[in-house]
């Protein structure tokens, strides 16, 4: 008697890290097995993942990723499936999925709410198999309601983007009124000026962006001024949040910030071609008067599930452009290189 076989999925999938390149794919298309949800796991029919500057990180090597992996960490799908120790009520409901992908639980981090500094932090998309795939696999804890007043595309890019970008508004620790400056216009930044609009309505908005198109996109988005990347802004802003891959903006923003302000970088890896820049810290100019520099780590479950509702509280619209999955490795490209909005997300349409 024949056994009945394996359904199948579509994936696309990181065999080998190295620079993105113009003319080669970073990404190569697969076809695997769809996986079976573990005990306390449950399995996500998955119809959009967003595309994260992160996965450049991934794939050029600044981000340490065991190999081959199926990346992709701002999933939003369906629930087709549980594992053992998970409420079968559970399927068909509709979940997002973040960078974070579980934690211990039980350190003095998570303990206090801040579970992004676990030590056994593991990563969507990174340490598991992510949502650039029609379905993967999860424990069941790390999945997230998504409010009905949130479409799936919409709601993709905000599972990182809109979720390290509210950890970001929160760190700067910015009071309603005071000026706050975004260099970098991307995914993050993009959805952090609707968050500031909403939070801190009396608070002026900074934008730099390198592209010319994104600052233009900036001001449509009610910034208050954009400029280049080194352009003066009007005001000296009292928090800058720096969403670039490189280190000259950081010495930028220091230099803009005002006295006793707070430069936030929202970044795991920056490129290090440029490091060397660093040694250019000017101390007077740059850190004195109590300013001070914070990074970001990760996100917490909390952070997505508040930046969630925030977003369908506030009726926040991405700038987003669909591509099909096939298509990922043009949309890395566009990341890598410019000439992008906001941000993309995956269609992932199902062949079965």
């Amino acid at each position: 008697m024949h056994s009945a076989p394996v359904p199948r999925m579509h994936a696309m999938q990181l065999v080998r890290s190295g620079p993105i390149e113009p003319n080669r794919d970073a990404l190569q298309a697969i076809e695997l097995d769809r996986p079976k949800p573990g005990p306390g796991e449950l399995r996500i029919r998955v119809s959009a993942c967003a595309v994260c500057h992160t996965e450049l990180d991934q794939i050029e090597g600044r981000i340490a990723t065991p190999l081959p992996r199926i990346p992709g960490h701002q999933v939003i799908g369906t629930i087709d499936d549980v594992g053992a120790e998970v409420d079968r009520a559970q399927i068909g409901q509709r979940v997002g999925v973040g960078w974070i992908a579980s934690a211990c639980g039980q350190c003095h981090w998570c303990r206090r709410g801040e579970e992004n500094l676990c030590p056994e932090f593991r990563a969507t998309g990174c340490d598991i198999d992510g949502g650039y795939a029609e379905y993967m696999t999860l424990a069941a804890d790390y999945a997230h309601p998504v409010p009905p007043e949130l479409n799936d595309f919409e709601a993709a890019p905000m599972l990182c983007a809109g979720a390290i970008g509210l950890r970001s508004l929160r760190l700067t620790g910015l009071r309603n009124g005071q000026t706050l400056g975004l260099t970098g216009f991307g995914a993050s930044n993009h959805l952090v000026l609707a968050l500031a609009r909403a939070l801190f309505p009396d608070s002026a908005v900074m934008v730099w962006a390198r592209d010319a198109g994104q600052r233009k996109q900036a001001l449509e988005r009610g910034a208050d001024w954009a400029g280049d990347t080194l352009d003066q802004p009007p005001q000296a802003p009292d928090a800058i949040i720096d969403t670039t891959p490189v280190w000259s903006t950081v010495l930028a923003a220091l230099e803009r910030l005002a006295p006793g302000g707070r430069l936030v970088i929202n970044a795991i890896a920056k490129q290090s071609e440029d490091r060397q820049q660093l040694a250019e810290l000017d101390y007077p100019s740059q850190l004195w008067r109590e300013k001070e520099i914070k990074s970001v780590a990760n996100v917490t479950r909390a952070d997505i599930r508040d930046f969630l509702k925030l977003a369908a509280t506030h009726h926040f619209q991405p700038e987003i452009q669909v591509l099909p999955l096939a298509e990922v490795n043009r949309a890395l490209r566009a990341i890598r290189f410019g000439g992008f909005k906001g941000a993309f997300v995956l269609n992932i349409d199902h062949r079965d």
